[in-house]
């Protein structure tokens, strides 16, 4: 039989465990506070139908808190900028402008890397769900407005380092 004062320390330590452990789990897995530091990133062209390619310079979120926090709490995004999820299997890929102030076109990306869809001018910090309506490898965030600027629209091939190679594990 444990001893009344062992009992007691038995149950500090558990409620310094049950305070300590959340709250750094917190630091990696809550909700996001403030924008990311930048991401590594990666050229990536757009080609269009009638041949002309547009280059972008684009942050790689590969990790579920890059994924996460994403283009949340910046204020703007370069017109040659952006960013991409890429995916570790064609899925729905579904987004969201929580906590995201900058306006975006979302591009999504599909298994043959031409564009599937595109959801144009997506409001900041709106809830409303952003769906690929279909399995895609990844998807692009980018400068609103830049894909009707540069006559960027569905089918368009896309091309990058990330997307040229299988996903870690596969």
């Amino acid at each position: 039989m444990m001893s009344f004062k062992a009992g007691r320390w038995l149950a500090l330590a558990a409620c310094m465990a049950a305070v300590s452990v959340p709250a750094m789990a917190a630091e990696e897995t809550g909700e996001p506070t403030h924008a990311q530091a930048p991401l590594p990133t990666v050229p990536l062209t757009i080609t269009t139908a009638d041949g002309t390619k547009h280059v972008f310079t684009v942050e790689k979120a590969m990790t579920p808190r890059e994924q996460q926090v994403g283009e949340m709490f910046r204020p703007s995004v370069p017109a040659d900028a952006g960013m991409i999820f890429v995916w570790s299997y064609p899925r729905q890929s579904d987004m969201w402008m929580e906590n995201t102030k900058a306006p975006l076109d979302i591009v999504f990306i599909g298994a043959d890397n031409h564009i599937s869809s595109i959801v144009e001018n997506a409001v900041p910090l709106s809830l409303a769900r952003i769906s690929s309506h279909g399995p895609v490898r990844a998807t692009l965030e980018l400068q609103a407005g830049i894909t009707e600027k540069l006559g960027i629209v569905v089918g368009d091939k896309v091309d990058s380092d990330v997307l040229a190679s299988k996903p870690a594990g596969k």
